[in-house]
């Protein structure tokens, strides 16, 4: 049985990804302080929220419109790619957030919300954007450097919540960020690397090791599903699967039929204590469906009382999932080669 204790999963994690992953409880409020201390004055966007960014940096804004759940009183739209929604107004609030500052779909984005006169503000750690923004008279959040990306995930959330507030999209959680860190600190105990051999994120891993996941969440999981399915894909450096409910009972559960000729597949479902009773039971009866076709299944469920606590308690038992994952397979969870040959052989045709 390989180890999955801190010496071990230390051994392999040439940038510290996990103490990144555990220190998320200390972020969250780290993060918070950093926004106020950007002192953005409040605007009133009646169009609603747009989160342009991609991969763990836009990840934060489907992360925060899942935390507001019904709280939300207007629009909170992720835009991954090289422009925005049509519809785009000057009675909309953008926010650019790219890690790196260097994005270049974020960059293209922050060029057409200035063309059509929307309010911007920028969360990043430097680059580019943070000139730009800075050269137009944007607001900028400025987040830490020294992470991968996908490791800030919780001052990419805290910016996507605080400027939902500041633009009339949803009330501040600013009081509840401080119960999820201590709640978060809890699972840390519970789940971490200095945990036994029967802490969940562990026991889950083991399971899937060999197998290619299938993620599926429901409601307030279905972001956080996609997220798990990332987080496998750059820290283990596995195929991963992410789907949501109900949509999936409609066309992908037939797919499961095949599975088991072509390969091992492994179904984990995210359920939350909140969720829609059908949407709890289609979660039950669809795990009976797919088991006799996958290597194995698992109802992994949110923790906490708030949707915000519910939230980051799937987002940091995926993320250590990951790593043990990556632990299992002797790989080095920070590193993700392809991403950085992709951007470089993009750089190289230029335009």
């Amino acid at each position: 049985m390989s180890a999955l204790d801190r010496a071990s999963i230390d051994a392999l994690d040439s940038g510290h990804m996990l103490i990144d992953i555990l220190g998320m409880p200390e972020q969250l409020g780290d993060a918070l302080w950093r926004v106020e201390s950007a002192a953005i004055e409040p605007i009133d966007t009646p169009g609603g929220l747009i989160v342009a960014g991609m991969g763990g940096s836009g990840m934060g804004g489907a992360l925060a419109r899942a935390a507001l759940a019904d709280q939300a009183s207007r629009p909170i739209i992720a835009a991954t790619g090289y422009g925005l929604p049509a519809w785009t107004t000057p009675d909309t609030t953008v926010l650019c957030a790219s890690y790196s500052g260097n994005t270049e779909e974020t960059l293209a984005c922050f060029e057409s919300a200035g063309a059509l006169g929307a309010r911007r503000i920028v969360v990043t750690s430097g680059g580019v954007l943070a000139e730009q923004a800075r050269a137009d008279s944007v607001p900028v959040i400025p987040i830490p450097g020294g992470f991968e990306p996908r490791a800030a995930i919780a001052y990419l959330l805290v910016s996507a919540l605080e400027v939902a507030a500041l633009c009339g999209a949803g009330p501040r959680l600013a009081a509840e960020l401080d119960v999820t860190a201590s709640h978060l600190e809890a699972l840390v105990a519970q789940w971490g690397p200095d945990a036994g051999d029967e802490a969940e994120p562990k026991v889950l891993a083991r399971r899937l090791q060999g197998s290619v996941p299938v993620v599926a969440g429901a409601g307030l999981t279905a972001p956080i599903a996609y997220r798990w399915k990332t987080q496998i894909n750059e820290n283990a450096s596995l195929p991963a699967f992410a789907g949501e409910i109900p949509e999936l009972d409609h066309n992908e559960i037939a797919g499961w039929m095949g599975a088991d000729s072509l390969g091992p597949f492994s179904a984990v479902f995210l359920d939350d204590c909140d969720s829609h009773p059908r949407l709890r039971k289609r979660i039950e009866l669809t795990e009976r469906f797919v088991a006799p076709h996958a290597r194995c299944t698992a109802v992994v469920a949110t923790r906490g009382e708030s949707a915000l606590e519910r939230v980051c308690s799937l987002v940091l038992f995926g993320d250590l999932l990951s790593c043990y994952l990556a632990a299992l397979n002797g790989v080095d969870p920070t590193a993700a080669p392809p991403l950085e040959e992709l951007k470089a052989q993009l750089a190289a045709v230029g335009d």
